[in-house]
């Protein structure tokens, strides 16, 4: 379709004063981008499926709609998930979903693709495609409906919304997108031949884009998957996934959109790595963005310079899994700080782990004035725990840290940890008290004052695909919460450290139905359109989150395939069963993670294969990549002190 489709906004305005928050609505923000629609080819709707004010500062959303409209014969656009009483007013006024930078209809895009942080957004894809008038089923929609195309870290096992993609794209998405855009340029300038299915089947054929419906899937009599196979001719067994080398020349987002509406994250934001190889079992984050790939000091630079300048933006946040294991993390703060010392730029690092944290380094950060608490992440209340899930934190190593901190004015430290990792018994989580209650007995004895206080903060271990722990047994809701209750007496009976000690967590409930949706194959689909036709929306927030309507669905939908949701849960898997993403290629050998779940069961570390040597995990070879990390010797060079209210120049 050239002409360009009527904007939604004259029926959308009407019904702005009517709802809450209406801005974020409204679109026109700094740095967003509208085209002319007949100046172009290829169009893309991308959504992160969560409201506007947790989507927007999405880094992986921001970095492919730069990506794309820096194309001449692209655009992008943006959407993101309404609250229920837009929604209402939308259904009764038949405005469909539409985007916030033109107000254009989603359905008039021929790309919809949705970043999947967290399987919770699933019932917001559905939302989205009924209110955008796209059939909910692949198999139900037409030449003129765009593809559906999932990515994030949720789709390396998109099997449980198989029926309502028609493609998920694995790992790093600056270049794959391009090439999905190419191949959707040259089919629609043939005259679209073989219409929807022949484009599906090209996208197939590059061996990096999955699509559910030319792959058929055979169960067993216990429930067990016996095969997943193509059934077309051309498509690979296996699809790889993708990992951008060379972060340097890929220096996005150069200016990222400035919102409108508060959100939850207002910084510029500059993941100056990719990848992790620490190995920390449990996390999927981890395996599935190997290997480590490090920005140059330089990049790091030029991109919070232009960041700035682009966005006048006053918080810098340095992102990656850990930031502070940069090789030249040391510099890079020193360096940012002397630039920015006396202006209004703060610098922050989200994600630090306390053996690669130093006074110095948080010293630095701080310069200017802004001293937040400290947070750490130990994610085993006992070493036995941190042996097993490999966080290789030893206890005297953070009570160093923390003493020191203390000592130099800092006054607040938040501590992460899971409950239900496998092999956890009471003791492990009781620990987590003890720990709590030491950090604050050496933060009195280090700052000789009595206002230190300890966070600590317990998530629910979920087992994730490409990890070594995708085969273990998840912990059920019942004793997840025992056990947390038996952890928040264990603080709240303390007279001399209680009061000193916040404690958050949430129930067990939530992470089931996580952990159905995260190691679920499609028998789990008819679950999710069933939930969100009961009224499930936005599940990852707890206000709105609904456990009964989940099991419910989950009951009546599984009935006659002879599992349940125990049975995607808390039941454990041996290594000769075939998992749903078995065919998906993160590029970490399947023997590999078997032998690295055996270590955690016999309680074993295995090093960071950064300063090592390999531990033949299998993605450099089998990726073609290689672990590219400094020191480089380079410098932040020119070095220009910024004047309070002004942009750095250089």
């Amino acid at each position: 379709m050239n002409s360009s489709p009527a904007s939604v906004f004259p029926q959308l305005e009407p019904l702005l004063a009517r709802v809450s928050k209406p801005i974020q609505y409204v679109g026109g923000e700094h740095n967003s981008v509208v085209k002319d629609w007949s100046s172009v080819e290829v169009r893309w709707c991308l959504m992160y499926p969560d409201a506007y004010e947790v989507g927007q500062p999405n880094q992986g959303v921001a970095i492919l709609y730069e990506v794309l409209n820096e194309i001449d014969w692209i655009t992008a656009e943006r959407t993101y998930a309404v609250w229920a009483d837009m929604e209402a007013e939308m259904r009764a006024h038949q405005v469909p979903q539409f985007t916030l930078d033109s107000h254009r209809p989603v359905r008039a895009f021929d790309l919809f693709g949705i970043s999947f942080a967290t399987e919770l957004g699933y019932t917001n894809l559905l939302n989205a495609l009924d209110l955008a008038g796209i059939p909910l089923h692949s198999a139900d929609r037409g030449d003129n409906d765009p593809l559906v195309i999932a990515g994030g870290h949720a789709a390396f096992n998109p099997e449980p919304i198989a029926d309502f993609i028609d493609c998920a794209v694995l790992g790093d998405g600056e270049e794959v997108t391009l090439m999905i855009s190419d191949v959707v340029r040259e089919w629609k300038s043939q005259g679209c031949p073989g219409g929807r299915d022949e484009v599906l089947l090209r996208l197939a054929a590059s061996g990096g884009v999955y699509v559910p419906r030319f792959y058929d899937v055979s169960y067993l009599p216990d429930g067990r998957i016996q095969r997943v196979a193509p059934n077309r001719s051309g498509v690979p067994f296996r699809i790889a996934k993708h990992t951008l080398m060379d972060l340097d020349a890929w220096p996005y987002p150069k200016k990222p959109l400035v919102p409108l509406a508060e959100t939850v994250h207002e910084r510029y934001s500059v993941e100056i790595f990719r990848g992790c190889t620490r190995g920390c079992r449990f996390c999927q984050a981890g395996m599935i963005t190997r290997p480590v790939r490090e920005r140059n000091i330089e990049t790091i630079g030029a991109m919070v310079q232009g960041g700035i300048e682009a966005t006048g933006l006053e918080e810098v946040g340095l992102l990656s899994l850990s930031s502070a294991d940069h090789s030249e993390i040391g510099e890079v703060a020193t360096q940012l700080a002397d630039r920015y010392e006396g202006s209004n730029v703060s610098l922050s690092l989200p994600s630090t782990r306390v053996d690669a944290f130093n006074i110095t380094l948080a010293n630095e950060l701080s310069r200017n004035g802004r001293r937040s608490g400290l947070t750490f992440a130990p994610e085993g209340g006992s070493e036995r725990m941190r042996k097993v899930i490999n966080k290789m934190v030893d206890e005297e190593d953070l009570i160093r840290t923390v003493a020191t901190a203390f000592a130099a004015g800092w006054r607040q430290v938040k501590l992460y940890f899971m409950c239900g990792l496998p092999t956890e018994t009471d003791e492990d989580v009781l620990q987590i008290a003890e720990m709590a209650q030491r950090v604050i007995s050496t933060g009195r004895e280090a700052s000789g004052r009595r206002d230190i206080r300890c966070t600590v903060s317990i998530g629910g271990f979920i087992p994730k695909p490409h990890t070594p722990f995708q085969w273990a047994s998840q912990l059920d809701a019942e004793t997840t919460d025992a056990r947390l209750m038996k952890l928040k007496d264990a603080i709240r009976s303390n007279k001399e450290y209680g009061k000193s000690i916040g404690l958050r967590y949430h129930d067990g409930k939530p992470g089931m139905v996580e952990g159905l949706l995260s190691r679920g194959d499609r028998r789990v689909g008819p679950v999710i359109e069933a939930v969100w036709r009961a009224g499930g929306r936005f599940d990852g927030w707890s206000e709105h989150f609904s456990y009964e309507r989940w099991a419910t669905c989950a009951a009546q939908e599984l009935a006659d395939t002879g599992v349940d949701l125990d049975w995607f849960t808390v039941r454990e898997r041996e290594y000769d069963e075939v998992l749903p993403w078995d065919h998906l290629d993160s590029g970490l050998d399947r023997d590999w993670l078997w032998e690295d779940w055996q270590d955690a069961l016999d309680g074993r570390e295995v090093e960071d294969c950064r300063w090592t040597p390999c531990y033949d995990c299998g993605v450099c070879p089998q990726m073609g990549t290689e672990i590219q990390i400094g020191p480089t010797g380079a410098n932040l060079l020119p070095i220009v002190q910024v004047n309070q209210g002004t942009a750095a120049t250089s």
